[in-house]
């Protein structure tokens, strides 16, 4: 089947993460490459979708308001570039609220996936950590891994056979390769 929908954490995989969460507007950074190859995958026709753990939110060291204007200063990143999102999903509980939508738990991706009317096998998950590779699983859609924020620490630890790719901008070469092959003869 086609991909149609493409969920992608944020910190670590769109913009540049931080040991001390990313708290003020001016601390959201793109990686390199990630806002243009988010405008090649809409481009494709691909739903683009962030789905992205926010526990600050919950630990009441980031405000509801302000990750907003944080998310406003990526989607204007992303259009500028020639992008798209199709939402963020955004779990803002802190670990010990043991909520459905905090990754590893696959809530967050669920809600996406119906959000946006998009079936498992026509989805992809791509984050840098082993609990956006557990969610994914968990909601039963194909996930790859990057090496940038915490994807190299992960990568380390894998022994499934996950796909890796450097970065955002690689993966959504592979995945543009994929969708321009020709489709096999049934």
């Amino acid at each position: 089947m086609r991909r149609q929908c493409l969920l992608l954490d944020r910190d670590g995989v769109i913009n540049v993460d931080s040991a001390n969460y990313i708290l003020e507007v001016d601390e959201w950074n793109p990686i390199p490459g990630s806002l243009e190859a988010i405008a090649n995958l809409t481009h494709a026709g691909i739903r683009v979708a962030v789905c992205t753990n926010q526990s600050a939110v919950g630990r009441g060291m980031l405000s509801r308001e302000t990750l907003e204007r944080i998310h406003r200063r990526m989607r204007e990143a992303i259009i500028a570039a020639g992008g798209q999102l199709s939402g963020i999903f955004f779990c803002p509980h802190a670990p010990e609220a043991r909520c459905a939508c905090r990754k590893p738990s696959p809530g967050l991706i669920q809600q996406a996936l119906e959000e946006l009317g998009c079936a498992t096998d026509a989805a992809l998950v791509i984050g840098d950590s082993r609990r956006d590779l557990e969610a994914a699983r968990r909601a039963g859609v194909e996930a790859w891994l990057v090496r940038t924020g915490n994807g190299r620490a992960t990568e380390a630890s894998l022994t499934d056979g996950t796909a890796v790719y450097d970065d955002l901008a690689s993966a959504a070469e592979k995945l543009l390769r994929e969708i321009n092959s020709p489709e096999p003869a049934p």
